[in-house]
């Protein structure tokens, strides 16, 4: 239990170390990076797609950021070991394209948009797949995290909701693209003979009699089955 739990933080505490190195370099030598982050529709905004995330305004700024990414990104490689890597880098990189499509014309940093598609991603699966660990691991997220939901309206000029905004909607999207992948529910023997009857419908049989040739009518009669399947 300890090991699986230290391989699900393994990710995150990496990720929190890079952006907090990156910010505590920034603020020891007083270079603003704001620059590398998302400006909408314009050409030089376009590295901030991919930079976006590793860039803060502040320390407060990076701890608000820090801390829900590791809890939620610890419960993503924890029970979605198989997707984590792809659910967190499409994330990062969706969150950036719809924001440089549809942001205010300002420069958007942070990983606040990752912290939302994370929340999001975490929520719907859940219910999604009907797997009652995972529900009620998003319900435990909306105990954890449920005020995040007044961050996707307009507030304090400062604050990106589009990220937010555009963050909750790839967590939303990954839930559903991945639903058949990772950990599914266990299903019973009714729900199993269900399905096997849902994809045999619409198979048609086709029975050909065969009579050998010179042989008398009451001699035996082989029978041949070909399956062909309704277009």
């Amino acid at each position: 239990m300890k090991k699986d739990l230290f391989r699900a933080l393994q990710f995150p505490i990496l990720f929190i170390c890079i952006i907090t190195a990156i910010h505590g370099y920034s603020d020891y030598y007083h270079i603003r990076l704001s620059h590398w982050g998302v400006y909408p529709r314009e050409s030089k905004g376009l590295i901030g797609i991919i930079t976006m995330a590793f860039i803060h305004g502040d320390w407060k700024h990076l701890f608000n950021n820090s801390v829900p990414l590791l809890v939620l990104g610890g419960a993503l490689y924890h029970f979605y070991k198989s997707l984590a890597n792809r659910v967190w880098i499409y994330s990062i990189l969706y969150t950036g394209t719809l924001l440089w499509l549809g942001g205010r014309p300002s420069f958007h940093i942070g990983a606040s948009g990752l912290v939302y598609a994370l929340a999001s991603f975490l929520f719907f699966s859940g219910f999604i797949r009907k797997h009652h660990s995972l529900m009620a691991l998003s319900m435990s997220v909306v105990f954890l995290y449920g005020g995040m939901v007044w961050g996707i309206f307009p507030s304090e000029e400062h604050i990106s909701w589009e990220g937010h905004l555009f963050g909750a909607l790839n967590g939303i999207f990954w839930a559903i693209y991945f639903k058949d992948e990772g950990p599914q529910r266990k299903k019973y023997s009714w729900e199993l003979e269900a399905d096997i009857l849902t994809s045999l419908d619409g198979l048609e049989v086709i029975y050909e009699i065969v009579e050998p040739n010179g042989l008398e009518n009451n001699t035996a009669t082989t029978y041949t089955y070909d399956y062909t399947t309704k277009k």
